[in-house]
Order: structure tokens, then C-alpha cells, then sequence
């Protein structure tokens, strides 16, 4: 990835739901949740809801190249109450993703332990001894022509997980610049888009769930 040149899409940021304590918003693909190394890399989405929220505090993460719902607090408070829940793996999230290949089960969970692949970094990789214990549970929704649409529910937070998780299985999410070779590679997009995601308001605790339209 030596040759990875920053270039985010424009637009103001996609409001899904706002009130006193959160903002939901649909990320793009391309755009950093948070800033990168060096000036060139500090167009992000944190930084453009900053423009309209100066109070925005991050909650969680997604990938440059995932798309999809992302939460952000508007307090400290909502901050620590939403953070509690993602690391209480309390939080509900599910994603759709375009694979490549036809899956011949209906639904399973892969169970493997990631861990840092750390010649080739940022990838993560399978690893049964030093890996930490990470679980997706998935579901097709249907084949498309070569490749298969799957519901993808993780367990387990970990880094790239999804991405790995399909590859281990046989069937790498299309057009994954790390992941991803041959036909599987050549799509305009990493076709991975979270598409809901479910947890308690912090004011109250009551059940607040809130998706995002698939972009492919």
C-alpha cells in the first residue's frame, strides 16, 4: 500500500438521528473516523461533525474503507456510558457485505483468534496462539451472480475482523484493498457497509436502534 494516496469524498456529514446526548451519522467509504498521521490526513468525519457539534467526542471507530452507521456523544457522560457498552459487547451491530464466491451454508459463526500481522501491517491475521479470541456470526441473504450477499453480526471487536474472518472462511469481501486478489479486488469499493447498529441512550437507557441504507 505504498503507493495509497489520501482522497476523501466531499460532502457535509449524513446526519441519521441527533439529539442532546448522541449523534448518529452514515460514514462514507473513504473517509478516516479520525484523523491519520500528517496534515495531509486530517479531513475526517470527527473533524466535519466538529464543525457542526463542537462538543463531538468519539465513541468507536469503523475502517477508511467501510461505510455506515457511527455514534458520537455530545458529553463526557454519554462518552463513558456509550464506551462502557461497546467494551461490555452490550451494543447490537450488523453489517451487510458483498463476498466473493457462493456460500453453500444458510448461516454459521467463525471463530478465530486475530492478532497483528505485524511484517505487513495494517493487516491482521489468523493466529491460534497469540491471537485474541474474536467470533462473527453470519447469515446469506442471497447469491449474486458469482459472489454471495451475507448479514455479518460480530461478537467480538477486533480490528479488520470482519475482513479476516471472511477471508479465513474462503470467501474475502470484494474489492478489499488488503484482503482481497484477482476478480475479487476489482470493485470501485470495499463492499462492507454497517448497515445498524443498537444500544441504550445514555439518558435513560432506553433501546435506541439506528440504520443506515446499503450503499451497493
Amino acid at each position: 500500500m505504498t503507493d495509497f494516496v489520501y482522497s476523501p469524498p466531499d460532502g457535509d456529514p449524513v446526519i441519521l438521528y441527533e439529539d442532546h446526548e448522541l449523534v448518529f451519522v452514515d460514514k462514507p467509504s473513504g473517509l478516516l473516523s479520525v484523523p491519520g498521521r500528517g496534515d495531509h490526513m486530517a479531513d475526517c468525519m470527527i473533524a466535519r461533525l466538529r464543525a457542526v457539534f463542537p462538543e463531538i467526542l468519539l465513541v468507536h471507530r469503523l475502517d477508511l474503507d467501510t461505510s455506515g452507521v457511527m455514534v458520537f456523544a455530545r458529553s463526557a457522560h454519554a462518552q463513558r456510558h456509550l464506551g462502557l457498552q461497546f467494551e461490555k459487547r452490550q451494543t447490537r451491530k450488523h453489517y451487510i457485505a458483498r463476498v466473493a464466491g457462493q456460500v453453500a451454508a444458510r448461516s454459521g459463526r467463525v471463530d478465530l483468534p486475530l492478532t497483528v500481522d505485524w511484517p505487513n501491517r495494517p493487516r491482521q491475521m489468523v493466529c491460534r496462539d497469540t491471537g485474541r479470541p474474536a467470533q462473527t456470526d453470519w447469515a446469506l441473504i442471497r447469491h449474486e451472480n458469482m459472489g454471495s450477499r451475507l448479514r455479518l453480526m460480530p461478537v467480538t471487536g477486533r480490528s479488520h475482523q470482519l475482513r479476516v474472518h471472511m477471508l479465513a472462511m474462503g470467501h474475502p469481501i470484494l474489492g478489499d484493498p488488503l484482503y482481497a486478489t484477482g476478480a475479487a479486488l476489482e470493485h470501485p469499493r470495499l463492499m462492507l457497509h454497517a448497515q445498524g447498529l443498537r444500544l441504550r441512550h445514555p439518558d435513560g437507557g432506553k433501546g435506541l436502534t439506528i440504520s443506515a441504507p446499503v450503499p451497493f
